[in-house]
């Protein structure tokens, strides 16, 4: 598939009153090393996300913990705060300089993270708002409640949640209209298909996180490379191309820091999988 003249053709969907493309970009991986401090090159990493933009992606996501603080910040240098795209981000997780990712919902830390959130993406209303992760040291409802609440403030746009069971979206959906879930999923890592169902059920976009991680492609190696050789395409594009048929609630946020890349992932919604393909690669791991 040519990299040349690259523009995301995939489907759209609602969240909230914004209408974005169903295939996003995951700014992750535009930090250091280990999801820790800044990239050895600043200026290259908002090119990145510049380029997404360019390239028609409309839903970008990222969270505070992503540096911790950079990523963000590279996103608010890179485009601000453009009507034209939703740019989301998550709250709920702490960082240490090993690396550790320590679950912390305690609601006077989301209050005080949407604000940094908020500065550093240089925006007055941020548009979708996650929280990262359960804590079990805080009452998932707390938690869940001071995003409620900061929607109801004019902080937050939309509400998220992340890494939840069945249960816990139920429990969340509860408190305030939940207008996203974000949790592991992809070819070979089907263990959230209970929640995707309901989100497919009630109209709830699935933003599948690793949707296409390499050690998860590898489980399916053969059937990958005999799909993408049909296609002049790479495994990459055909996991994330199956992504997009599986649900029309799927939203794909595949991360890069590389350009090429980002048009490689950005290619994959022009690939028309077939009826048979699709069966295959579900069954592969069902």
């Amino acid at each position: 598939m040519s990299s040349t003249s690259i523009t995301n053709e995939s489907d759209t969907f609602e969240i909230g009153d914004r209408t974005v493309h169903r295939l996003g970009f995951g700014a992750m991986r535009i930090t250091g090393p280990d999801i820790i401090g800044s990239p050895e090159d600043e200026a290259a990493a908002r090119e990145v996300v510049e380029h997404a933009v360019d390239c028609g992606v409309d839903l970008i996501d990222t969270a505070d913990s992503y540096g911790p603080a950079v990523s963000e910040r590279l996103i608010g240098e890179a485009i601000g705060d453009p009507d034209d795209v939703l740019v989301a981000t998550k709250a709920g997780l702490l960082r240490n300089s090993e690396g550790d990712w320590i679950a912390h919902g305690d609601p006077d830390y989301i209050r005080n993270q949407v604000l940094t959130s908020l500065d550093r993406l240089r925006t007055d209303t941020i548009d979708l708002y996650q929280f990262h992760r359960p804590d079990d040291d805080t009452p998932f409802e707390d938690s869940v409640a001071t995003f409620a609440e900061l929607k109801d403030e004019g902080f937050v746009d939309q509400v998220g949640v992340s890494n939840v069971s069945a249960e816990l979206l139920d429990r969340a959906r509860e408190q305030v209209e939940i207008a996203t879930v974000q949790n592991r999923y992809n070819l070979n890592d089907r263990g959230s298909r209970e929640v995707l169902e309901i989100c497919a059920d009630e109209g709830i976009g699935f933003i599948p996180w690793a949707p296409i991680n390499g050690d998860d492609l590898d489980e399916h190696g053969d059937l990958l490379d005999e799909i993408a050789a049909a296609h002049d395409a790479t495994r990459r594009q055909v996991g994330l191309a199956w992504l997009l048929e599986r649900a029309d609630v799927m939203l794909p946020i595949p991360g890069t820091s590389d350009p090429d890349h980002l048009e490689s992932n950005v290619a994959a919604a022009q690939l028309s999988l077939g009826d048979d393909e699709v069966r295959r690669l579900t069954e592969a791991a069902d």
